[in-house]
């Protein structure tokens, strides 16, 4: 029997915050897989602030999504159709499977995962593209040393709260800027880290002369925007920076805001360079490796924020640029 697929497509690029009137909501039927594809019901779909950046026309690391295509998201799901001899009917996996309930195509991409291992959201916060992140951004662009102070903003988002506790395992001093009181002492109390700072309640650069009083050796950049131009008057000699994100300007209406204290970079001969994570697609394995006994060990902690309804897509998204969610941000489609 054919399924009903309700998806979400592109209708217009958006000004500033998303709507809902920049998608269309259709139900139509599921298509069948050809020789060569599958179909993925799809269970678990991973909210990103890189969303934003994908429905706008122009250059960027990924072509921006198409105007009457299904909205690209990363999910996870169950195989439940399979003309393709790699997959069969119960594998689960993970990949780019669009605000849909079912996809159905070439499974260029996918690669399977055990849900006896670790529950579905996870693969895709610590164990997913997330995780993959925080990992190669802090270690291969950050370059910590034990010893280091790092700041990281954004602490206690998904990528932010994942950096932060693998610095903290490789013997560095961490601070996180988040937002609210309950976000600050989760830092502290679940995820260990060595000082806090409320952007909500306190001023930015005055927390840092309290938390990074001998300055800041690796700053890892969720936000960009006026936070940005606070660290980087802290950088110590050789510092690093690593832009990863910039969730405080991707709703402008208005040009980027650049950071006006770029000159530090130069007085203190340090570096400050962007971050793709798919990049080190080929060292993905290894890293999830690591993450997992980190996981196993208690040594890190992963909090995803689950929300109901594939329905709920456009309102749920916003939640990531107003703070809301708490953890990984994962739709329950």
């Amino acid at each position: 029997m054919t399924q009903t697929n309700r998806r979400f497509l592109l209708a217009k690029r958006p000004v500033g915050a998303v709507t809902r009137d920049d998608f269309t909501y259709e139900q139509a039927p599921a298509a069948e897989p050809g020789e060569g594809q599958i179909q993925v019901q799809n269970l678990y779909l991973s909210l990103d602030p890189a969303m934003r950046g994908w429905m706008n026309e122009g250059k960027s690391y990924i072509p921006p999504v198409g105007l009457g295509q299904v909205m690209r998201a990363l999910g996870v799901g169950e195989v439940v159709a399979s003309k393709h001899p790699s997959f069969k009917p119960g594998d689960h996996v993970s990949g780019a499977l669009g605000v849909q309930d079912y996809f159905t195509g070439e499974p260029q991409g996918l690669h399977k995962i055990d849900p006896t291992l670790a529950p579905l959201p996870r693969y895709l916060s610590a164990l997913g593209m997330t995780g993959m992140t925080a990992y190669f951004a802090l270690l291969d662009v950050g370059q910590p040393k034990e010893g280091e102070t790092v700041v990281i903003s954004g602490a206690a988002g998904a990528v932010g709260s994942i950096a932060g506790q693998i610095a903290k395992i490789k013997g560095c001093r961490v601070v996180g800027i988040a937002g609210g009181k309950e976000k600050c002492q989760y830092l502290i109390d679940e995820l260990g880290f060595d000082g806090v700072i409320d952007y909500k309640a306190e001023d930015v650069l005055a927390g840092l002369k309290r938390e990074c009083p001998k300055g800041v050796d690796v700053y890892f950049d969720n936000v960009g925007g006026d936070i940005l131009d606070a660290v980087l008057s802290r950088l110590n000699f050789k510092a690093r920076v690593v832009i990863c994100g910039a969730i405080s300007q991707y709703n402008n209406k208005e040009a980027v805001k650049g950071p006006a204290n770029y000159l530090s970079l130069l007085v203190n001969r340090a570096r400050m360079e962007g971050f793709v994570v798919m990049d080190h697609a080929k060292e993905y394995g290894k890293a999830a490796q690591e993450i997992a006994g980190w996981l196993a060990s208690g040594k890190m902690k992963s909090k995803e924020d689950v929300v109901d309804g594939l329905e709920t897509f456009p309102e749920t998204l916003l939640k990531l640029f107003s703070g809301e969610n708490f953890g990984k941000l994962v739709l329950k489609v």
